[in-house]
């Protein structure tokens, strides 16, 4: 009975292969991360990418304790307490320093000033023209002149001001957040069409 538990828990392991799940864990949590950043918030549209990768990592790891035999348990459990812990490290640096939110979630960019397309900025985000068009079709705009600003978010939603909202001057509406510096950037930049 006990080694029966033995191999139900552990396989056919020792703790010290506890040690290299540890190892193992870290090192492809770090590595699809820096994956998950490089291909960008296009591709995780409405998940931030360390979302994703929680999400990612968690299916993974839980898959295979329950459908490998030879995966036992108690590494399988390590791994996914190991994924949530690091992605609790990460939020909590996330909150502490805006620096590390920019590394590991991205930044917002703006797109369009004053119904000018930032080319080489959508480019950057591996967005093409026609889905940027999409995009604003999906938020009610025609015209292009329509939009004062547009920002695409960390997350691939993109964000639109309007040269007339009505809800403006109800106070109702806040612009996206946006640091100073950065709007002040792209607003006196000649790098549009």
């Amino acid at each position: 009975m006990l080694s029966e538990l033995h191999r139900i828990f552990l396989g056919d392991h020792d703790l010290i292969f506890l040690s290299e799940v540890l190892f193992r864990t870290l090192i492809i949590y770090g590595y699809t991360l820096a994956l998950m950043r490089w291909i960008g918030g296009r591709s995780v549209s409405q998940l931030s990418v360390v979302e994703f990768l929680l999400v990612i990592a968690i299916g993974s790891a839980v898959g295979d304790s329950l459908f490998y035999p030879d995966v036992p348990l108690i590494p399988a459990m390590l791994a996914i307490l190991l994924v949530v812990l690091c992605n609790k490290l990460v939020d909590f640096a996330i909150m502490r320093s805006d620096r590390l939110a920019v590394l590991f979630e991205g930044a917002p960019q703006v797109v369009i000033v004053n119904g000018a397309v930032r080319l080489r900025q959508i480019q950057r985000e591996g967005i093409g023209l026609q889905e940027l068009y999409l995009k604003l079709r999906d938020k009610g705009v025609t015209d292009l002149s329509q939009v004062r600003l547009a920002v695409l978010e960390a997350n691939g939603v993109l964000s639109v001001l309007t040269h007339a909202r009505d809800d403006a001057a109800s106070g109702l509406y806040q612009p996206p957040a946006l640091p100073e510096a950065e709007l002040s950037q792209a607003t006196n930049r000649q790098e549009w069409r």
